[in-house]
């Protein structure tokens, strides 16, 4: 998600929650007394000099210079133009359920769409027996879905345990068992570097594995185009598949889940990391978890650099072993 008038750099690590949207770049000029200045000119919620370790699932992270928290696609919108007019670097995220922020934090301005930024609403369907819902980008993912099952909406069952908010999970394309956000999509709504809110239909979307296109824009919103069914049926299902996934899911430690993406035509992550005799690998207070080898989980006293370290190490062994060169799915800020 980018601000207008910014460089054209594009940041792009191997992919990660994401940061929930993308890159912003520094302007040549930026004011030495922007936070003053942001004060001033953005009346909504903001926090100063936060540890990025409050944000983020995995629980690590120096402090970002500023937490904008708006509250309203109208507030999002002068944020943006007021961070631009700033010359101020400045990133979106969800939940942080799919970042890893370094020891020396951020230098600007961390947006956050959380809980304040998450309407649902039903919108009629073209054809009957179909439904379309609404949910803005910092709706959680698990609150969606829960909502959905007892309007009694299915197709959004696969999503039950995901964590994270429905803008990351649309901006990494998130899935389980086979299935991806891109399946259920019908729309997404936008914030355009220009400042003005685009909706664009699934079919004008470039979709492919833990990725969404966003050409610099923010994600708003999204739809979905789901189908009625028995509500039992429906929350059975999802509670099966969260089951499933507290089976097989390290519990009780802080990660950000899976750490590495699934290289195409390949084994698994996890079966690689694990045939190569990872579990268990520790670094500091960072661990390739014993109950499953795709998540690395924090101990409880890890730091930035123990998880940089051990993805490192994580990524030579299997390279070493099998050839294959894993790439983060976590994204790293």
């Amino acid at each position: 998600m980018l601000s207008a008038r910014v460089h054209n750099r594009q940041d792009r690590p191997g992919r990660g929650e994401i940061l929930h949207l993308r890159g912003q770049g520094l302007m040549e000029k930026g004011l030495s007394n922007w936070p003053e200045q942001l004060r001033t000119l953005w009346p909504g919620e903001i926090e100063w000099d936060s540890p990025m370790a409050r944000w983020c699932t995995l629980q690590v992270g120096g402090p970002a210079r500023a937490i904008a928290i708006p509250a309203s696609r109208a507030e999002l919108q002068s944020l943006l133009a007021v961070l631009a007019k700033l010359g101020v670097c400045w990133r979106v995220i969800g939940r942080g359920s799919n970042l890893l922020v370094s020891e020396a934090g951020y230098d600007g301005v961390i947006v956050m769409l959380g809980r304040k930024f998450a309407a649902i609403g039903e919108r009629p369907g073209q054809k009957e027996g179909e439904a379309k819902v609404q949910a803005e980008a910092g709706c959680s993912l698990m609150k969606l879905v829960n909502w959905c099952a007892a309007q009694g909406l299915q197709g959004l069952e696969f999503a039950a345990g995901i964590p994270g908010s429905v803008g990351g999970a649309v901006a990494m394309n998130a899935g389980a068992w086979g299935r991806e956000m891109s399946d259920a999509l019908s729309s997404v709504t936008f914030l355009h570097q220009s400042g003005e809110f685009v909706e664009r239909k699934k079919s004008d979307l470039d979709f492919s594995y833990r990725h969404l296109e966003t050409e610099g824009m923010v994600v708003v919103a999204a739809e979905f185009l789901l189908q009625p069914g028995d509500r039992q049926e429906i929350e059975k299902k999802c509670g099966q598949l969260m089951r499933e996934r507290k089976d097989k899911q390290p519990q009780g430690l802080a990660n950000a889940g899976s750490f590495f993406k699934n290289p195409p035509g390949l084994p698994a992550a996890g079966r690689l990391i694990q045939d190569a005799g990872l579990k268990g690998l520790s670094v500091g207070g960072a661990r390739v978890s014993e109950v499953h080898a795709n998540f690395l989980v924090n101990t409880g006293s890890a730091t930035p650099q123990d998880f940089l370290d051990l993805m490192r190490l994580v990524q030579e062994k299997v390279f070493e072993r099998f050839g294959v060169r894993l790439e983060p799915e976590v994204h790293i800020l």
